[in-house]
Order: C-alpha cells, then structure tokens, then sequence
C-alpha cells in the first residue's frame, strides 16, 4: 500500500527523527523503536544547542516551556519549540522545531514533525504528526480500541494488520484537523488535507482531499 509509506506522507527534511523514519516502511512501525533511538540519540546532540533537563530529557536551549508543563522521558525537544502552561508529556515522545505543545495537551509515544501545533486540549498518543500539521482545539486521537483488539487500516477494500493493539493517528504533512474530532485507532490522513470540525475520522484519507464525513471526501480544487 503506497499511500500508507513513509515517503508518501512526510518530508523527511523536516524532523530531527529522519534517521529513525528512514528505518521503516510505514510510519506506525517507529512507535516501537522510539525509545531506544531518543536514548541514544541524546547524548550526541550538540551541547551549545540542546542541554539535558532530567533523566532522558534533552531540551533546547531556545525552546519554551513553561514551569507549570509535566515532562518525562524519553523526550527530545528541539529547537524553537513551545511546551505551554499544564502541557502534559508522559515520555517517548519527539517535539520538532517550532512546534507548539499546547494548555493540557497530553503526548505519549508520539512523533511530531517541524513547525507542528497541537496548542489546546488535544490528547495525542501512539501518533506521527507531519510537517506543519495543525490539530484544532479539543481534537484528539483514540489509540485503543474499545474492543482492545489489534488495529488495522483498510485501503480501498483492502486490509492491512499493522499488529499493534495501541495505535492512534498518522498525519501527514499540512494536515489540518478542526475542532472536537476525533481520529480513530489506524487514522492515516495523507499530506494536504482538511478535516472539518467535530469529524469522527477512521481509516484512510487521501492527500489533498476535504474530509466532511465519512461518505463524503471530496478533492481540492
């Protein structure tokens, strides 16, 4: 399924994590080496840049992040990136340049590209979130099923088994989401597309499409 592949989505130009992404096929498959590779990749990071603030947390310098924000590792935060007042990170997770980690938004296990903003009450977990992409305020993504059976993604008709029995959204790059939706577990959204407000998204979108509801996408013109 090309549409799900990790070129397809993403400018890899655009993450500190290009290593890590250039390691897989599809995105969902970093969730599972995340760890390791923050660990590692930490110590090395330049030290007029970035400085380590607790155990397996490297923030940089020029980063904000607020005294009232909760931040656990593994975490990577990079350069010009906004932690705002009750942001929430339980660990493993990767914050981009210029990104924006908004009031009592939570991230766990979760990839976030350059200049991305997930800046009020989003809930983000088990996720990658391309270059630029934009989840409106209250947005979330689900990352377990009710049912806590295996999450799997169907592409015109056909299914793919990802294994993972925790797996919220991949977004790719300029991607907005609006207000109040949710995407749930094995949400692909392709590069350049727009979700409307109080959406419930599941599945595959196609790039440069208008999600209104599930039986209507339509391409942009």
């Amino acid at each position: 399924m090309e549409e799900l592949k990790v070129v397809e989505l993403f400018d890899l130009e655009q993450t500190i994590a290009r290593d890590l992404l250039e390691s897989v096929t599809y995105p969902w498959e970093v969730f599972a080496k995340m760890d390791e590779y923050i660990m590692q990749t930490g110590p090395k990071l330049p030290k007029d840049i970035f400085e380590q603030r607790g155990e397996n947390v490297w923030i940089a310098k020029s980063a904000k992040v607020a005294e009232t924000a909760c931040i656990n590792g593994p975490l990577i935060v990079d350069e010009n990136a906004e932690i705002r007042h009750c942001a929430f990170i339980r660990g493993t997770a990767i914050v981009g340049k210029g990104a924006v980690v908004g009031n009592s938004t939570e991230l766990k296990c979760t990839l976030l590209f350059n200049g991305v903003q997930v800046p009020h009450y989003n809930y983000v977990g088990n996720s990658v979130l391309g270059y630029k992409s934009h989840m409106g305020a209250g947005s979330i993504t689900s990352n377990l099923k009710s049912d806590k059976s295996l999450v799997s993604i169907v592409v015109n008709g056909e299914k793919m088994d990802t294994g993972l029995k925790k797996f919220g959204a991949i977004l790719g790059d300029c991607v907005e989401v609006g207000c109040n939706s949710v995407m749930n577990p094995g949400t692909v959204i392709g590069k350049n597309t727009n979700v409307y407000p109080l959406s419930m998204v599941r599945g595959y979108v196609p790039k440069g499409s208008i999600y209104k509801n599930k039986n209507e996408i339509v391409e942009k013109m």
